[in-house]
């Protein structure tokens, strides 16, 4: 699945699962960190395994069950200590959605070889050949139905993000309000 695949999945589950829990939509920051785990184990696996050489694929580490557990023990304990669990569980529904979302091609087409990622370093990862680089990847993108759908599926989750009311984005506009105070500050 493509990042923006990838994060159409991982906020719609994240919006889904706001609106059952919380009895609202998604929040400004538990949102963005729904949408970083939608990234987290790309932003992990494939630098260091296409650009570094230091894993043997880039559905991996951070692609692994095992390793996901422990992620998110870690970023629940943390965020617990701080009194922000719903950022943890943001961060957990996008991260599970991005492994859900590589796992379920293969396993409907029957292929689970190429979803032994999951179980990695249990199993061994994927058998994909040479997996080239980030170039390479973007250099091979088809417009295949598949392709297409996760575009119309990140269109349709866009304007869900904004009947949200766009969470997230506020985030940034404070981060950008704090700098411009500081900067006046010390003029």
């Amino acid at each position: 699945m493509w990042p923006w695949g990838h994060l159409a999945v991982g906020y719609a589950c994240y919006s889904a699962f706001a609106r059952v829990r919380y009895g609202r939509g998604p929040t400004g920051l538990p949102a963005l960190a729904a949408v970083f785990g939608t990234q987290f184990p790309d932003l992990v696996d494939k630098p260091l395994a296409w650009s570094f050489g230091v894993l043997p694929s880039g559905r991996s580490l951070a692609h692994s069950l095992l390793v996901a557990g422990v992620v998110l023990l870690l970023v629940g304990i943390y965020c617990r200590r701080r009194e922000h669990s719903e950022l943890a569980v943001a961060f957990g529904v996008g991260y599970c959605s991005h492994l859900a979302g590589d796992a379920i091609g293969p396993v409907l087409a029957g292929r689970y070889a190429f979803a032994s990622f999951l179980a990695w370093p249990l199993l061994p990862p994927p058998p994909y050949g040479d997996e080239g680089g980030f170039l390479a990847h973007f250099a091979s993108l088809d417009f295949s139905p598949w392709v297409l759908a996760q575009f119309g599926l990140a269109l349709a989750v866009t304007i869900l993000w904004v009947l949200d009311g766009a969470p997230g984005l506020g985030v940034f506009g404070s981060w950008r309000d704090r700098l411009d105070y500081r900067r006046d500050e010390n003029r």
